[in-house]
């Protein structure tokens, strides 16, 4: 009977030993599976200074008349003088675009304000419109067209639009540097741990904000401003790194 009660305490105990040591085999592989999961994502950004290389800039003007043909005088005749003081300011006849004729009916109105089938004359426009790469000269001469004004032409000019032509080549570079920049952000936050990052799990693009200069808007669906000359342009990028 001692001897029964002896096989059995010593199966006991193996069976307990055998336990413990599978637990920590099991605890062993499970903590190094586990790590493998582990992962950080960060969000990198890259910023660039940029300056615009295209501007385009529209003027014209807008005739009224009670008769069509003395509407299409007055038109015919100020255009051409508005392309001749184009062409002394130094922009020449290829950077210039005359657009067609838009015209309209005017019609009386009565006591209430409400529009009668009584023809009252026409309204008559047209835009030249100025597309160059000599971005400081047109926005100049766009600021004194209004000289015009002086010799009976009442040009209308529109705020010139301006643009940055090689965005796609710069788009490339900039998200490289994003990219770098999140994972110079996921090496320090590793090592603040006693960890280090592994390969990348995703990466994700995120959209472009071109601002006017030290501008903080933003936009989820991207920003891009034509008003100013000197831009910001900012790439930006979310990636996930595995954590060793």
């Amino acid at each position: 009977m001692d001897g029964e009660r002896k096989y059995w305490l010593n199966a006991g105990v193996a069976l307990a030993l055998g336990i413990v040591v599978a637990s920590i085999i099991f605890g062993w592989f499970f903590a190094n599976s586990r790590k493998g999961d582990e992962a950080i994502t960060v969000t990198g950004s890259a910023k660039r200074r940029i300056t615009s290389d295209l501007v385009v800039w529209s003027a014209g003007i807008s005739v009224q008349s009670a008769e069509l043909s003395a509407a299409y005088t007055q038109l015919s005749n100020n255009i051409p003088r508005i392309k001749q003081y184009l062409l002394s300011k130094g922009i020449s006849e290829s950077q210039m675009t005359v657009s067609s004729i838009s015209s309209a009916t005017l019609k009386r109105r009565d006591s209430d304000g409400n529009e009668t089938d009584e023809i009252t004359g026409y309204q008559l426009s047209q835009q030249i419109e100025v597309r160059s790469n000599e971005v400081q000269k047109v926005s100049q001469i766009a600021r004194e067209a209004t000289e015009l004004i002086n010799e009976g032409i009442l040009i209308e000019s529109k705020s010139p639009q301006y643009y940055y032509t090689q965005i796609a080549d710069l788009k490339i570079e900039m998200l490289g540097e994003a990219a770098k920049d999140a994972k110079e952000r996921a090496e320090r936050i590793a090592q603040s741990t006693g960890n280090s990052i592994g390969s990348v799990r995703s990466a994700k693009m995120g959209v472009m904000q071109i601002t006017a200069a030290d501008s903080t808007d933003v936009s989820d669906y991207g920003v891009y401003d034509t008003s100013t000359i000197d831009k910001d342009m900012t790439a930006v990028v979310n990636v996930s790194f595995a954590v060793n």
